[in-house]
């Protein structure tokens, strides 16, 4: 369990945050902030939230005590006032973020995991490995040796210590991040800052706030100065994931950063400058994108330093075997099951034939299921989830598949859904979320295209995304336009 340090004198503060916390990571407190360096020091911590005014010494020179003997950690400021110098200061040397007291539960919960998760990101070793036999426990890996994962580790190797921006580019559950992590812990800034943002994640206006920063009183909401990423990471690494989602405004200033390594403030005119590596990831079409309107060819050009393309799980099936036995070891150990010996052969070869739509992250996922299943000392395919065992015996799609009561569930359009869920938790399937996604995200786009007789722009416009997103589902989901707009049969 993520282990979170917690320094203020105020016991109030620390009773709230070991109740509040407890269920994210493991809680340590220190009043003073001697007690809280002496506790760093002897143990392992994934974060630590620090009280500006201690009553041994200021905050700031704690933190700076703390980068000293750790600069990976993430600090989160915790301040009487909001608008507070000592935390602003904090923050453009690299502080994580702050929170004003009383402190907020759900926000205090979210940022300090966030935090954890960036700490983790930041610190877990990437061993880039094409051998059978991995010492090193809790590093990720790259496993595979494959002609196309050797590709990726030789332009891992070749590009790591150049200070060139990087796209990496693959479907959704390829290793996008993974790859990003390899990028920064082999280059020259491993021992500088690593932070990460989900373009898609946030709102256009938060996302520009969020890797720019914003002058106080910018737009409703923004009480004070708010550093930004690229000023909060000088010196280091930022990873742009979802880079595809990026606003056209947003665009814009990404790519002066690139370009001049300059930027402002959302509301403000204070030019400022950063030294920041950018590793971008994206599973969207990007010159499609440039060709209809939607992208910046300038941006695509500049982010397209290096480009790095990660093959798909049903490309490389000949690595399967490997990353079973490495997620099997991993999820043995989690779940403390010594008696497991592992997978049958039918099992192996019902999972190295499927064609994993989720790549690596659904088969870690399917994994870790079949562990927690399983009570014998052997995995055998009838503890693996029911979408696997149905495609490699010639089952039916779960799209065509009769509901609960025998009807089909297309009877009435979009009718199925219901049973569709139902359905996959009585089969245990580890994959109900996406499978239940695609069903509605399907029969919506249909609906919404025949509404509008196949015309693209407007149904786009209505549905809330781009034409580009539009036409990637349309090709995903097999949507004829060609007359009556129907989803075509699967062979």
């Amino acid at each position: 369990m993520p282990k979170l340090l917690v320094i203020d004198d105020d016991r109030t503060v620390l009773a709230f945050a070991e109740r509040l916390l407890s269920n994210i990571a493991e809680i340590e407190t220190a009043a003073t902030g001697a007690d809280g360096l002496a506790k760093l020091r002897r143990g392992s911590f994934d974060a630590v939230l620090l009280d500006i005014q201690l009553p041994d010494q200021n905050g700031l020179a704690v933190y700076c005590e703390i980068k000293d003997f750790d600069r990976r950690i993430p600090v989160i400021f915790m301040t009487v006032e909001a608008a507070s110098g000592t935390a602003i200061e904090a923050m453009q040397l690299g502080a994580y973020d702050y929170v004003a007291k009383p402190l907020a539960v759900e926000p205090l919960r979210d940022l300090v995991e966030k935090a954890i998760e960036q700490r983790q990101i930041s610190s877990v070793p990437v061993a880039i490995s094409a051998n059978d036999q991995h010492d090193d426990d809790s590093a990720e890996l790259f496993i595979g040796r494959s002609s196309a994962m050797l590709d990726v580790f030789k332009a891992i190797g070749k590009v790591s210590k150049q200070d060139v921006p990087v796209l990496v580019r693959g479907e959704s559950g390829t290793g996008k991040e993974l790859v990003a992590r390899a990028l920064y812990q082999y280059s020259h800034r491993g021992d500088e800052p690593f932070l990460a943002v989900n373009c898609a994640a946030l709102p256009d206006n938060l996302l520009e706030s969020e890797l720019f920063g914003h002058e106080k009183g910018s737009f409703t909401g923004a009480e004070s100065r708010r550093i930004g990423k690229f000023e909060q990471c000088n010196g280091g690494t930022l990873f742009l994931d979802e880079i595809g989602d990026m606003a056209p405004a947003v665009q814009a200033k990404v790519l002066r950063v690139l370009q001049e390594q300059r930027f402002e403030r959302v509301g403000g005119n204070k030019e400022l400058t950063t030294d920041v590596r950018i590793i971008a990831a994206t599973n969207r079409p990007l010159e499609q994108m440039v060709t209809d309107g939607e992208y910046r060819e300038d941006l695509l050009y500049r982010l397209n330093g290096v480009t790095i393309e990660l093959p798909p799980l049903r490309e490389r099936l000949s690595d399967v075997p490997a990353l079973i036995q490495f997620f099997l070891a991993q999820a043995k150990a989690e779940f403390k099951k010594p008696d497991l010996e592992g997978l049958s052969p039918e099992a192996v070869d019902m999972l190295t034939n499927y064609h994993w739509p989720g790549n690596v992250r659904q088969l870690r996922a399917v994994i870790r299921r079949s562990v927690l299943d399983s009570v014998m000392p052997v995995i055998t395919p009838d503890v693996l989830p029911a979408e696997i065992v149905r495609s490699t015996t010639g089952a039916v799609d779960s799209q065509q598949r009769p509901a609960a009561n025998g009807s089909p569930a297309a009877s009435i359009p979009g009718s199925g859904l219901p049973q569709l869920v139902r359905k996959l938790l009585s089969e245990k399937s580890s994959n109900v979320y996406a499978e239940a996604t695609e069903y509605m995200e399907r029969y919506v786009i249909t609906e919404v295209l025949k509404a509008t007789d196949g015309n693209q722009s407007q149904a786009a416009e209505i549905l809330g995304i781009t034409r580009g997103k539009l036409r990637d589902r349309i090709t995903t989901y097999k949507i004829s336009l060609k007359s009556n707009v129907e989803i075509e049969p699967v062979a």
